[in-house]
């Protein structure tokens, strides 16, 4: 999920289909790459369950999935928790360290 969102386009697409669903060719008319790109950045959001495709026809509509951001925030949010956690007892160690030296 996080490898989804790595790529600034993406994030862009989710920004894009955030308020309403759009067809790859809608979308790929905000960037400066080719269809196909769109097309493959598409897969990998919808392979990561960000975003859900309907088909309309032939048409495919594209539209982020409320239920895969909130997955990836909560991930997200225990990710950040735990590192901020372990830097807390980082420096809380160095701050004992330099104390005892202190003492000394």
């Amino acid at each position: 999920m996080i490898e989804a969102i790595a790529e600034p386009r993406r994030r862009e697409i989710l920004r894009l289909v955030n308020d309403e669903e759009m067809t790859a060719g809608r979308i790929a008319a905000h960037f400066d790459v080719t269809r196909q790109a769109i097309s493959q950045h598409l897969r990998v959001l919808h392979g990561a369950r960000l975003v859900s495709e309907r088909r309309d026809g032939t048409r495919r509509l594209y539209r982020v999935r409320p239920e895969g951001l909130i997955e990836l925030r909560a991930f997200l949010d225990d990710f950040w928790s735990d590192r901020l956690e372990q830097l807390k007892r980082e420096v809380e160690k160095e701050e004992r360290r330099g104390a005892n030296r202190d003492r000394r």
